[in-house]
């Protein structure tokens, strides 16, 4: 029998999800594994440095990048899959829209599936996530990883994005999903440029009246290399500095290519918030 995942176990507490790229396209080179054994080993360091979740993805959806078929993303994915639920407890998240690739994924031993396209494309992904009561982050994209971020434009970029995950949810319980099961990435850097980014990370408070657990991806993303002048590698500060913010705005999933550091400054800025030593 599939065991339920549910997001509402430790919900209230800042939860931090590890980035795996087994694509050899990332954005950031340092965060790529090209073999099964540098994603253990990987994993092994994240889950040391306080990780509660590990999201693989096979396909990169950096700007401009190309997507790849599903039988060579099905083909990066399972063996990894397959070798990290024999050494992890871990609830491993994979990023992808694609139907196919998320049913091989959750066969394989997969709990959660981050659909950058908040289920809007596919619409039987929704289903495929239902069947395996699996758990699933809606994100938001405008347009596609080739062309979003090629003038993207909103009237309300905050009210437009909150109104898409608001479908994406209603696309979910229509489904089967159930609530505890559904968190919400209002996709920073997706579709969007500096100014909707940093609008988005200043008004966070509106996704949380959604009522769904919010995950941030700001990790070492360009609008942080924009306002610092600096490449991928020397982002790390800024990537705290937003991840913080989002933090006391209220979300509760930051996911990040440096788990330790992110989870060392959430630890202070926690601490802070309630007054408190954790």
């Amino acid at each position: 029998m599939m065991q339920r995942f549910t997001f509402s176990e430790n919900y209230g507490k800042t939860r931090f999800m590890g980035i795996i790229n087994i694509s050899s396209d990332s954005f950031y080179e340092q965060s790529r594994c090209n073999s099964t054994d540098e994603v253990l080993a990987k994993a092994e360091k994240m889950t040391r440095e306080g990780a509660d979740f590990l999201d693989l993805g096979a396909e990169s959806s950096r700007p401009g990048s190309k997507p790849i078929s599903e039988q060579e993303e099905i083909d990066k994915l399972i063996p990894v899959i397959s070798s990290l639920v024999k050494i992890t407890d871990i609830p491993i998240s994979v990023d992808t829209y694609k139907p196919i690739v998320a049913k091989e994924a959750l066969k394989a031993g997969a709990k959660i599936i981050n659909d950058i396209t908040g289920l809007q494309k596919t619409p039987e992904m929704a289903d495929v996530i239902s069947m395996f009561d699996a758990g699933v982050i809606l994100m938001h994209m405008q347009g596609s990883p080739i062309t979003m971020q090629k003038n993207p434009s909103y009237k309300n970029v905050v009210q437009e994005v909150k109104e898409f995950l608001e479908e994406s949810v209603k696309i979910s319980k229509a489904a089967g999903i159930f609530s505890d099961q559904i968190a919400i990435d209002p996709g920073i850097g997706f579709g969007k440029n500096q100014k909707h980014n940093l609008e988005i990370l200043n008004k966070l408070e509106r996704f949380i009246e959604l009522g769904k657990p919010v995950l941030i991806g700001v990790s070492r993303k360009s609008f942080i290399g924009n306002i610092l002048k600096l490449p991928p590698e020397g982002r790390l500060e800024g990537s705290l500095a937003a991840s913080v913010i989002g933090v006391t705005k209220g979300v509760s999933i930051v996911r990040t290519h440096d788990v330790k550091e992110t989870r060392n400054a959430i630890k202070i800025t926690e601490a802070i918030i309630k007054g408190e030593s954790l």
